[in-house]
């Protein structure tokens, strides 16, 4: 028998760390190469980790609600080595295959962190992410103590105690301000909202999801980050409409697939790009960092109510039948909580429809630390001045309303507007006799 260490696997390029949502297993329980063993949730997606070897689960070294880094240890597996090289027929150690993890002593220390005697005097459980912060920033295993969690059983989240540090950090500078004006009472920053909502005997509370809660950091911390500002533009889009009622039939024979309009708008979106590259950036302190792939994110309304952007990459080497398969094994898969955390990782720009719940227009939040989105409106058929070789005519177009949300710190409004009014320029000049 071998004791072996289960490692938080790395499951996206841009995942580092994870949260334990719950064991599939029990110690005791016996486990089999690739079976699932835990359930894990990360910034972008919830997963399942299959075991890496078989054999009993031994110990489990996380628990539920903990936030792990990628790399760590999370539980032991008493595994049976089955391969005897010819030195442990010998009577020496057999040497462990080069592909394997490496096997460690019977005396494994849980998550390789030795716990501070500080935090001894307390009977609660924090992580080692937690006393990492704590100790960082100089709070007190009292300050601690008086900080409610929102993680599993009332445990500290790495969100619950940074929310401390910037309240206390802000309650800092509300203090330094009324000592300069004056005053000599002491003013500290509120951790709750300064107005209580009212809640009669007939509301019901609804506790927010794990996602909602995510969604809602992030779009705070979006509007906090970057300036938006919104630009608008109407597109006739009656080409599009009758050349997809033309092919969309054949193409459903052809594919096996729908032919919806979203890839026709993220073609379009990629061809505006290409023109302005500009807006394919990031910005990293005083540095722009302008993004060579052209990867755009489609907001997919999930069953739940919740929001997940799933990415087309190099979205703009793509042609249109391409697009529609990737769009449609997206959704499909974001609608049936399928997605990988690479499906969410790398974009640069993002779309979304909002026309699909009937709206003409929105002003969308900025993906960070992405620059830009555009929401596409709802097409309406609308009477229009139209040329004609005899003179301007009414006629009815199918028309819809495209808007730019834009980072005003790097995209100026010539820019911004630019791009939109580009993206509606191909959408309008859309060719009725092409094939697909």
């Amino acid at each position: 028998m071998a004791l072996i260490e289960v490692l938080m696997p790395k499951m996206g390029e841009s995942i580092v760390e994870a949260t334990i949502l719950s064991w599939l297993k029990k110690p005791g329980d016996k486990v089999e190469l690739e079976e699932s063993l835990l359930e894990v949730a990360t910034d972008k997606v919830d997963t399942e980790i299959p075991s890496s070897h078989s054999g009993v689960l031994k110990e489990i070294l996380a628990k539920e609600g903990e936030l792990i880094k990628v790399g760590s240890a999370i539980a032991v597996i008493d595994s049976v080595v089955e391969e005897k090289s010819a030195s442990a027929i010998d009577g020496q150690p057999p040497v462990a295959n080069a592909s394997s993890p490496p096997v460690k002593s019977a005396a494994i220390q849980t998550n390789g962190v030795e716990h501070d005697v500080d935090f001894k005097s307390s009977n609660r459980f924090y992580s080692p992410l937690v006393k990492n912060i704590a100790k960082e920033e100089n709070i007190t295993v009292a300050e601690l103590e008086t900080i409610p969690g929102s993680g599993a059983e009332g445990r500290l989240t790495k969100k619950d105690i940074l929310d401390f540090v910037q309240h206390r950090k802000l309650g800092a500078t509300v203090q330094a301000v009324q000592r300069a004006k004056g005053s000599s009472t002491p003013v500290s920053a509120p951790s709750t909202p300064l107005v209580a909502p009212s809640i009669s005997g007939s509301d019901e509370i609804i506790e927010m999801d794990r996602m909602r809660k995510m969604i809602a950091e992030r779009m705070v911390d979006s509007k906090r980050i970057a300036p938006h500002v919104t630009s608008f533009v109407e597109a006739d889009v009656t080409n599009i409409v009758f050349w997809r009622n033309k092919v969309k039939n054949d193409f459903q024979k052809r594919e096996g697939d729908a032919l919806t309009f979203t890839p026709i708008f993220v073609e379009a979106v990629a061809m505006a790009i290409k023109d302005y590259p500009m807006v394919n950036i990031q910005v990293d302190g005083d540095k722009i960092i302008k993004k060579k792939d052209i990867n755009v994110g489609i907001a997919v309304a999930l069953p739940s109510g919740n929001l997940i952007v799933p990415v087309i990459r190099n979205a703009d080497t793509l042609n249109l039948t391409g697009l529609a398969k990737i769009v449609n094994d997206l959704v499909k898969r974001a609608r049936h909580n399928k997605l990988k955390a690479d499906d969410l990782a790398g974009g640069t720009f993002t779309i979304s429809n909002v026309g699909t719940f009937g709206n003409v227009m929105g002003t969308p939040i900025i993906m960070q630390p992405q620059v830009g989105i555009i929401a596409i409106g709802a097409i309406q058929k609308k009477p229009a001045v139209v040329e004609t070789p005899y003179g301007d005519a009414i006629a009815i177009r199918h028309k819809m309303f495209l808007s730019h949300s834009y980072d005003h710190r790097v995209v100026d409004g010539a820019l911004g507007g630019s791009l939109v009014r580009r993206v509606a320029d191909y959408l309008e000049k859309f060719d009725i006799n092409r094939g697909i």
